[in-house]
């Protein structure tokens, strides 16, 4: 073992030496990631996994290095929606991300397992320790921007993501239904006990447009049930067929999509170093 004098298969200190490499394996691993946004929704079904693919996105197009860590490990999209159904390689000891089409750094169980289709049938306090060691186990390289996609709720999984990553602020995702918004308070107050900083929100699904005339017409009525929680909208997104139809292709990053600009530079004013764009 490393700056160890003495050989640590047989000595009582040996737990101790193996848990300082990984420590350290830890720091080499993430040191080049520079900022960390979470990626929240109060309840599943809002378009967290969109929404994460569509920052990570179009910050790259703004020429910054991203990547996106999927912790919704027992629904993992981020691969598919990436056009990703190969399996994650590995050096002699890290995790390698896999490189996107458009060059976005994606670690997901999906590219793990044997067939992407197979479930996870793991309790909560293993999915945690799953989380922690793509975080820690995956070598990540030079990063701006790492966008964590995360599971819906307060539980296990984003406790341990609010814990054990060093996140800079979450965005929230929601649909403007009170009910929806009743639960997305939970989410937000859950950042503000552990103080982590809530960016804002991106409001999904919020209108479809007749093909024929272009109206805007709301999917949930005109709720604007989601301003209670205090949290200012970044932007708001309609329910787009042809953006979903992309993101079954896994052809996302390669579309002509224009979402979630505004907030992408919004990250990048407020965090980013300036880029030869």
């Amino acid at each position: 073992m490393a700056d160890c004098n003495h050989e640590c298969s047989s000595c009582a200190s040996s737990g101790g030496c193996q848990e300082k490499e990984q420590n350290e394996r830890a720091i080499n691993n993430t040191k080049g990631v520079k900022k960390v946004i979470g990626v929240v929704g109060g309840k599943g079904g809002v378009g967290k996994s969109l929404v994460t693919s569509l920052l990570a996105i179009q910050t790259r197009r703004l020429g910054y290095e991203t990547a996106v860590l999927d912790a919704d490990i027992t629904g993992p999209s981020i691969p598919k929606i990436f056009g990703i159904h190969d399996h994650a390689q590995t050096d002699e000891q890290n995790l390698l991300p896999y490189i996107a089409a458009d060059g976005t750094k994606v670690m997901s169980l999906n590219l793990l397992l044997e067939n992407e289709t197979d479930p996870v049938f793991w309790r909560g306090p293993v999915i945690s320790g799953v989380v922690k060691q793509f975080w820690e186990e995956v070598s990540w390289g030079d990063v701006d921007f790492m966008f964590v996609d995360m599971p819906p709720g307060t539980g296990d999984v984003p406790l341990t993501v609010f814990q054990s990553l060093p996140l800079d602020g979450i965005i929230i995702v929601s649909t403007p239904q009170s009910l929806v918004s009743m639960i997305v308070q939970k989410a937000v107050s859950m950042a503000q006990r552990m103080d982590i900083p809530v960016l804002g929100m991106v409001e999904n699904m919020r209108f479809i447009k007749c093909p024929d005339c272009g109206k805007e017409i709301p999917l949930f009525g005109s709720d604007d049930a989601v301003d209670s929680t205090n949290v200012p909208v970044l932007e708001r997104i309609p329910l787009d067929p042809k953006v979903a139809a992309a993101c079954d292709a896994g052809s996302l990053a390669q579309s002509d999509v224009t979402y979630l600009t505004k907030t992408a530079q919004i990250l990048a004013d407020s965090f980013g170093e300036k880029k030869n764009q």
